[in-house]
């Protein structure tokens, strides 16, 4: 079929999942990634595609300054968000795991470290960090000098370094952790749990509001135990999948996902637990699980 499209079409449909990424990591929503890739087909599609000499880095530019755009807008919008914001969980193929650096600034705990970065400082770190962007690319993107965008990327190198996991789990290990955590939830047993969570074990749950989620962080093993030991329902179906390049959990009721729960791991042991019940942020996941079925 991609002899009937055009060029402008042929362009964009080449590089779409790099512009997704780009956005998604930038926002964490995959909501809000695919809207800005929509503002970045409207603006490509007006252009006159024969005249550009570097396509995927004019698109890549587009969607940055779009992802910009919207980040400042959800910035305000996580100021009136109800209790702890996290990130929309994204199903991952399998290959992305093997993409070991992809996988990490894809995870749970990666996207919540990018939040605490400036806009512009999310958008250098991304487009050089993740996608090795030369400098002068990303000073385009992001209408800075290049010698800016060094210093820009430079500070959030070292701001993101201090706050990253330390000694990543492999996906293997990620695997074995989840499988013991899961059993332990399952069965009930406080020991095992107790053995897989860090003793500052840090749990943030995402109900945006509409569902029952706790309103503020909880720390420490014995807290989170119990939280979970009674919180999850007995006819809850826990089942594994790959969400943000890493192994996570879907806990299902009534056949539909209810909670995503995904982990940061360090050193073996789970040192935190994100929740995410939110229903507006579970739609797409929803659809796209229903569709394999």
């Amino acid at each position: 079929m991609s002899e009937f499209r055009d060029p402008a079409t042929e362009t964009f449909v080449t590089h779409r999942n790099l512009l997704f990424t780009v956005a998604y990591e930038m926002l964490g929503s995959a909501a809000d990634a695919e809207d800005v890739l929509q503002e970045t087909w409207l603006r490509w599609a007006g252009v006159d595609v024969e005249s550009v000499r570097e396509q995927r880095a004019y698109l890549v530019r587009i969607t940055t300054r779009q992802a910009l755009m919207r980040l400042r807008t959800l910035g305000r919008r996580k100021e009136s968000y109800v209790g702890p914001w996290l990130p929309e969980p994204l199903l991952t193929a399998p290959d992305v795991a093997e993409d070991v650096e992809l996988a990490e600034s894809l995870s749970m705990a990666m996207l919540l470290v990018l939040e605490t970065l400036t806009p512009t400082e999310r958008a250098v770190f991304v487009l050089r960090e993740v996608f090795d962007l030369d400098y002068d690319e990303i000073a385009e993107a992001v209408e800075k000098s290049p010698a800016a965008v060094r210093q820009i990327a430079h500070r959030a190198r070292s701001h993101v370094a201090a706050r990253r996991p330390r000694g990543a789990a492999s996906p293997a290990e990620a695997r074995a952790a989840l499988a013991a955590f899961q059993r332990a939830v399952r069965t009930g047993d406080l020991q095992a749990l107790l053995d897989i969570l860090a003793p500052e074990v840090v749990f943030l749950g995402d109900g945006g509001g509409v569902k029952q989620a706790a309103l503020q962080p909880i720390i420490g093993a014995e807290a989170i135990a119990d939280v979970l030991l009674h919180g999850v329902a007995a006819t809850a179906d826990l089942a594994p999948a790959q969400v943000n390049g890493y192994p996570a959990l879907l806990l299902r009721i009534d056949g539909e996902i209810d909670t995503v729960v995904a982990v940061r791991l360090e050193a073996g042991r789970i040192t935190g637990l994100y929740a995410v019940r939110n229903p507006a942020k579970l739609s797409r996941m929803e659809h796209e699980t229903s569709l394999h079925r």
